[in-house]
């Protein structure tokens, strides 16, 4: 089981999580907020065509999350899941997809894929968040959530990998020249996750199998790579765990979970 970003922050966010070998391996794309063209660049970078991918699983309705799926779909006849609460926020945008709804705690297996959906606090319709399985190995996601639930903090625990938001530093938020009525949004309990409440939040789980973390959705205004590696690095066993950073501009390349 492996897993890759295509890029990740306020710009668009796509996610690859692929299981298996050979012909047949299942390849799902979580989340598509880029355009056709530049999906096709990025993924050609990761050595995958749009044809290899199996489905398109959604988090919410935020355009840097789901502005480009359809096209995608459409173009290439890809099926899409998605809450209730999420289509009906982009039905209108949704003609000719194959589309499936899915909900919180009920499984949904796509391949050799198996994802867990998961509610998550943050200002949209019907928000899911994910936990990604081939069986043996669990990648959790965690990204637009306002603040810590144990209802989340129980959905990651036992991953082996786990890619979290460090959307920002609350002291730059604070600092920025954001409008207050954006700052409010942002740092809101329906907002997204600082450093601090993500650092507390992989305090909190269950790390005993946790090899991979991957720091995601930072700000390019209100954080930084540096900032965010900290703040997760000061509550995980140094040399066990493998902390990186996702970007905008690149995400990150494939990264192989393996067994604990």
């Amino acid at each position: 089981m492996k897993f890759a970003s295509l890029g990740s922050g306020s710009e668009g966010n796509a996610l690859l999580i692929s299981a298996g070998s050979g012909a047949t391996s299942t390849t799902v794309m979580l989340d598509c907020g880029f355009g056709l063209r530049e999906v096709e660049k990025r993924l050609s970078r990761l050595r995958i065509t749009p044809d290899e991918i199996a489905a398109i699983v959604v988090t919410h309705e935020h355009q840097d999350h789901v502005g480009g799926v359809f096209k995608l779909a459409r173009r290439y006849r890809i099926p899409v899941w998605m809450s209730n609460g999420t289509y009906q926020a982009v039905q209108a945008s949704a003609d000719g997809v194959t589309l499936h709804l899915c909900r919180d705690g009920e499984r949904l297996a796509i391949g050799d894929l198996e994802f867990l959906p998961y509610t998550v606090p943050h200002d949209a319709r019907e928000p899911l968040q994910y936990v990604a399985s081939d069986g043996v190995h669990k990648l959790g996601v965690l990204t637009d959530a306002g603040h810590a639930t144990a209802y989340l903090i129980e959905a990651l625990g036992g991953c082996n990998a786990l890619v979290l938001e460090c959307n920002h530093d609350k002291r730059m938020l604070a600092e920025s020249t954001y409008p207050p009525s954006l700052k409010k949004r942002i740092g809101g309990p329906l907002g997204h996750l600082s450093n601090q409440t993500s650092a507390e939040i992989l305090a909190a789980i269950d790390k005993q199998r946790l090899r991979i973390v991957v720091g995601a959705h930072l700000s390019k205004q209100n954080n930084t790579p540096a900032l965010a590696q900290a703040a997760l690095s000061s509550v995980l066993d140094a040399g066990r765990v493998e902390l990186s950073m996702a970007c905008q501009e690149r995400g990150f390349t494939w990264l192989d979970i393996r067994g604990s």
